[in-house]
């Protein structure tokens, strides 16, 4: 039994002896683990004012950008507005182009009758009436001349003839009907004849 006693002793004092150095590894591992989970918290923190920053970011954005695109709509709406304004009576302008044709072809017809000059005088008076007051309503005659290059966006060919001479080839050599804008828009193209 001697001899056991001494092993055991040995035994426990190993034992108590490394108990001390788990208690001091637990311990530093303690520390190290409150550390550890202080620095998470610390990061997680900053990760969470992170996404919220982002988030605060993307919906600023969000906020620009329909901002932005209401904003065109305004714009958008407001222009066709006026648009639709200023070109309401296009159909009442299109159904008024053939009389003033009538007007001009009767000033054209009255001028060679000398003995009609009275008439000649009011028709030509109702016919600057009617002009000035489809003019303030926006109507504008497009300039169109004889001997002008033809331009299919801009005039309308009704037929071609042989040219009279080599320079009035591709151009007007006359025109048959006038053409007029309503504001910026044009509402009748002028019909005209263009040498080949």
């Amino acid at each position: 039994m001697a001899v056991l006693l001494p092993t055991k002793i040995k035994i426990e004092k190993i034992e108590f002896t490394m108990s001390k150095k788990d208690i001091e590894n637990e311990q530093v591992e303690s520390t190290q683990a409150e550390a550890n989970e202080a620095q998470e918290q610390v990061l997680e923190e900053q990760t969470k004012e992170e996404k919220l920053e982002t988030e605060i970011k993307k919906e600023k954005d969000k906020f620009l950008r329909l901002f932005a695109e209401f904003e065109n709509y305004k714009r958008r709406t407001a222009k066709e507005r006026i648009e639709l304004f200023s070109t309401a009576s296009e159909d009442v302008m299109k159904t008024l182009l053939p009389v003033l044709d009538d007007f001009e072809r009767a000033l054209a017809h009255i001028d060679e009758d000398k003995e009609a000059e009275e008439l000649r005088k009011g028709v030509l008076l109702i016919y600057q009436k009617l002009i000035k007051t489809l003019e303030h309503k926006g109507l504008k005659l497009m300039e169109v001349k004889k001997g002008d290059t033809f331009n299919a966006d801009n005039h309308e060919a009704i037929t071609q003839i042989p040219a009279p001479s080599d320079d009035l080839k591709g151009k007007i050599i006359d025109i048959v009907e006038k053409g007029y804008l309503l504001g910026e828009k044009v509402i009748r193209f002028p019909k005209v004849v263009i040498g080949q």
